[in-house]
């Protein structure tokens, strides 16, 4: 039960927040009329993410999802923490940003493209993305990293070197599974219709 109220909380507020993008998109176009579908699904997803704040059972889920997480914080709250978590949120950006980009392209040329991958690297990018920006964020408001130029622009090199490093390594198993394909289509060509 404590999970289902969990996940029903985490879908309300993706819901919420899609509502209000999609809210500042239609503002600044000027098509959104007072009382419209729009403007009754947010009222209704307000109340509904207000009365999940009141609930004892919600707040003592957060509770438990949220106290490890500050338990491991305050654990590795160390400056080699925030160079490795830059470092890492880098190498992911530039992976996957290579991946999408080049490694997409190339296989492009080679007639094997395959749309879970792009899914797939897009929301590694995503993540990456997103994880970038919130340890930036941490280590400028728990520790002196984004004070030390060295540190960040060492941080920075390391992590697109692995990056370049792991795009290489994914762009090559794609190619090493699109050969594959190619090489079961064409020994058994009688079976394709």
């Amino acid at each position: 039960m404590k999970i289902l109220v969990a996940v029903i909380s985490g879908w309300l507020v993706l819901l919420t927040m899609s509502i209000g993008l999609a809210q500042e998109v239609g503002s600044t176009s000027g098509e959104q009329a007072p009382g419209t579908l729009q403007d009754q699904v947010k009222d209704q997803v307000q109340e509904i993410g207000q009365k999940l704040d009141k609930n004892p059972q919600v707040q003592e889920i957060s509770t438990g999802i949220l106290q490890p997480i500050y338990q491991l914080a305050e654990y590795i709250k160390i400056p080699a923490f925030y160079w490795v978590a830059f470092a890492v949120m880098v190498a992911g950006v530039i992976s996957f940003a290579f991946q999408l980009v080049l490694g997409k392209f190339f296989l492009l040329f080679k007639g094997s493209l395959n749309i879970k991958e792009i899914l797939s690297d897009g929301l590694g990018l995503v993540i990456s993305l997103v994880g970038l920006v919130l340890t930036t964020q941490a280590a400028t408001q728990n520790s002196d990293f984004p004070k030390s130029p060295a540190a960040v622009v060492s941080a920075a090199i390391v992590g697109a070197l692995f990056g370049l490093l792991f795009y290489w390594w994914g762009q090559s198993q794609e190619f090493r599974a699109a050969r594959r394909v190619v090489d079961r289509v064409i020994e058994k060509p009688h079976t394709m219709r």
